[in-house]
């Protein structure tokens, strides 16, 4: 054999064992991703990384800069080591958190048009507000960000920079409105702090939202990484007293924002802790050490050499292409999102190899082993309000019997788990970090959550959801809505409600609360009317003792219930809010058999001296339609003749609580049961709003005790009138019944209102 053959076989053997090598070395790239706690995502490639968007006080730069090499810089884009100037074009949003028309109102969808009148001195200033939920069912998602995104924007973090660790906050994030709470997100094992991006945008609109950024060659130890973000934390303490501070963390992360909150306890600060690491797993972490102490140094290099993955060559050009294709055939589900996450992944493959070289990932497995450690030993100092969030297919970096003692030790801790959802928790479809806080009511601006100023309206997406989630019974009962105007006229739809608050909605409770989603949601479609329901204080326990999933309560927050009592009752009619109330409460929705369509009003004038006081319009309304969808049963009487479900209606009545307890007659009798029900073929739903009662200028009037009596009877008796009116006029109505309603649609299409009886 020639010298020249053996020679070529030679290359051609060594070229194969290192193909050999470097495939196992992007399998194992690939196994760190599925094991790292923060690669998140970013689709808009304009977003832009800044730092601080408001300068440092003197006393925070000489505080942080001397230490951490932090620098006020207020209008320069970081990019590595680069800094490069941006346009100042992001003026901050006002928004107003207490009505409903404010904090939603959209300068470009065309809607129902309302007019809201301001006091101005002597004059009257009349501003039209369109309503951005007309269209809410073709809204689009909130989030829209990807992992190629993610991996697109994580270049401009990959360098040679070795530190110190940096503060910076996203372009997307500076809207937020006037007084927001602090957000520090604090980065998983990638460290570019960017784990959040998928949630900027909606983040930055309620958060003043700060990131930390790691250098892949940073080597701070753990204990001063938790110094840092501890003279963060004071600094901005020190800075706004009053203003709460929220520590987002995963993984890593989440055990840093631990020890923070564990050496600070005397600051108001808020957790939220992301598939927090609480052991590592030395089975998989010792071997995964072992092959990465055998790996040779320059992989990034060799890696784009033999795979030839190479930003702007054509290879990487069509599968771009490919990628459009899918998103443009709708391929987001979990298929079509698992092969566009493996090509992210391909085509980013030198981006990784950069953002984890081996030294790196080293270091960072001392970093976790350290991190893990310390916050165990510290979690009994723990005093913050803490909301785990627990992936129920992620056991790499966690145990569930640890979230369990966790959960106890920490005196204000709510873990919610999201069963469906991986280790990559913050960059998975379904999962809304705003979301979230929002249904645990862990939003707030200050000392404590107030459920009126605090409270976020929902987004038209968030609509969608609500009328998406409650399309069944919407379609199945073809609900008929009626109003009455100043005249008298009773017509179709809600006209006839008041545009102006203050206004209080009384009326009937049906069986489960039924008509509630379909109500709010259409009121708040079609006539931008927020209504504000009060409910059962049981709605907004958070504990997971419950005889419920809390999860299936969080179409009530987000909806704006508002636990029941005369002040809250106070407070909405002051801020001219429309206020939800049924007197007959809990007792009236989960009525016993024969009771339907009857009222249990307390025999107090509980809500007509607070109405009188703000001069608000009180509409009485009447709703039927349950005796025709289904038929009680097993109600109350029945269950406490069967000895299990006596026991568990006996413990959930003592968890949800008696609002009034000591009530001698029926209404104290308040057992919280789940009713036994028989389903019908559908029937329909029919809902009527009276004539408004005015009580503007009756508050001396009612101060008298028989005259509030009066019109307390007045108005309970306008409901049962409504009743009357319904259960009366269904019996002409052609189409109550399934088939008829069906057979209109056929011929007239699925999107046409169907008529009922005469008005």
């Amino acid at each position: 054999m020639s010298f020249s053959r053996v020679s070529k076989t030679i290359i051609v053997f060594k070229k194969e064992i290192l193909t050999f090598i470097f495939r196992a070395l992007s399998w194992l790239l690939a196994w760190m991703m599925h094991l790292s706690f923060s690669l998140t995502l970013s689709r808009n490639k304009e977003t832009v990384i800044t730092s601080i968007s408001r300068p440092f006080s003197p006393m925070e730069v000489k505080l942080l800069s001397s230490v951490f090499g932090l620098s006020p810089v207020s209008s320069e884009r970081v990019v590595g080591n680069a800094v490069l100037p941006i346009s100042k074009s992001n003026p901050r949003r006002q928004t107003n958190r207490v009505t409903a028309i404010n904090s939603v109102a959209s300068k470009t969808h065309v809607g129902v048009q309302r007019i809201i009148k301001y006091e101005n001195g002597a004059a009257t200033i009349a501003k039209v507000v369109e309503n951005p939920y007309l269209k809410a069912e073709t809204a689009s998602p909130d989030l829209h960000k990807s992992l190629l995104d993610f991996l697109e924007e994580a270049r401009d973090f990959v360098g040679d920079d070795d530190g110190p660790p940096r503060w910076f906050s996203p372009l997307e994030c500076a809207a937020q409105a006037q007084g927001s709470p602090l957000l520090l997100f604090i980065p998983g094992i990638d460290g570019t702090g960017l784990g959040l991006i998928r949630h900027h945008k909606k983040l930055g609109e309620v958060f003043d939202v700060w990131c930390l950024h790691i250098p892949v060659r940073d080597r701070t130890p753990a204990k001063d990484l938790v110094k840092l973000i501890e003279r963060t934390v004071r600094s901005e303490k020190y800075r706004f007293p009053n203003r709460p501070i929220y520590l987002v963390g995963e993984s890593i992360g989440a055990c840093l924002a631990l020890d923070v909150a564990a050496r600070n306890p005397d600051i108001d600060l808020l957790l939220i802790l992301a598939n927090l690491a609480t052991h590592v797993n030395y089975f998989m972490s010792q071997p995964l050490v072992g092959m990465l102490n055998v790996l040779p140094d320059g992989v990034p290099t060799l890696l784009e050499e033999i795979f030839g993955f190479k930003h702007g060559d054509p290879l990487t050009g069509m599968i771009d292409a490919l990628m459009n294709e899918l998103a443009v055939h709708q391929m987001s589900g979990v298929g079509g999102g698992i092969l566009k996450d493996l090509f992210a992944i391909s085509t980013h493959l030198p981006t990784l190899s950069r953002l984890f070289p081996k030294d790196t990932l080293l270091w960072k497995v001392e970093l976790l082993k350290s991190a893990v450690t310390s916050a165990n030993a510290h979690i009994y100092a723990v005093r913050a309000e803490t909301l785990i969030l627990l992936s129920g297919r992620d056991q790499w970096l966690l145990k569930e019997e640890d979230i369990n003692r966790y959960s106890i030790t920490l005196p204000k801790c709510i873990v919610r788990k999201l069963k469906d959802n991986g280790h990559f928790l913050f960059f998975e479809e379904g999962v809304d970090l705003v979301n979230i806080i929002k249904c645990t009511n862990l939003y707030r601006r200050g000392k404590s959550h107030d459920h009126l100023s605090d409270y976020i309206m929902p987004t038209r997406y968030e609509l969608k959801k609500q009328l998406d989630d409650h399309k069944l019974l919407i379609d199945a009962t073809s609900p008929v809505y009626l109003s009455t105007l100043e005249d008298g006229k009773i017509v179709r739809g809600f006209e006839g409600l008041p545009s102006e608050g203050p206004v209080l909605y009384v009326g009937y409770h049906m069986l489960l609360g039924l008509e509630l989603g379909p109500m709010i949601t259409q009121v708040l479609k079609e006539r931008n009317i927020h209504l504000r329901g009060m409910a059962h204080p049981m709605l907004f326990i958070n504990s997971e003792v419950t005889f419920v999933d809390t999860q299936m309560l969080d179409k009530y927050k987000i909806l704006g219930g508002v636990p029941v009592s005369n002040f809250n009752i106070y407070k909405l009619l002051q801020a001219k809010s429309h206020v939800l109330l049924y007197p007959g409460g809990i007792r009236e929705a989960l009525h016993r058999k024969g009771e339907e369509y009857k009222l249990f009003w307390p025999e107090q004038q509980e809500f007509v001296r607070v109405a009188s006081k703000f001069g608000a319009k009180i509409v009485p309304f009447g709703v039927v339609g349950e005796d025709d969808i289904c038929k009680l049963v097993l109600d109350g009487d029945d269950q406490r003749n069967i000895p299990i479900l006596k026991q568990f209606m006996e413990e959930a009545t003592k968890q949800a609580g008696n609002l009034r307890e000591g009530d001698e007659t029926e209404l104290g009798n308040q057992d919280c049961y789940l009713p036994g029900l028989l389903p019908k073929i559908p029937g329909r739903f029919y809902y009527y709003f009276g004539k408004p009662i005015e009580t503007e200028g009756k508050e001396q009037e009612l101060r008298d005790k028989e005259k509030a009596q009066e019109f307390y009877l007045q108005v309970k008796s306008e409901v049962e009138q409504c009743i009357a009116y319904l259960k009366m006029k269904r019996e002409g109505d052609p189409y109550r019944h399934l088939l008829p309603r069906m057979m209109y649609q056929a011929s007239h299409g699925f999107s046409s209102e169907i008529p009922t009886f005469d008005l």
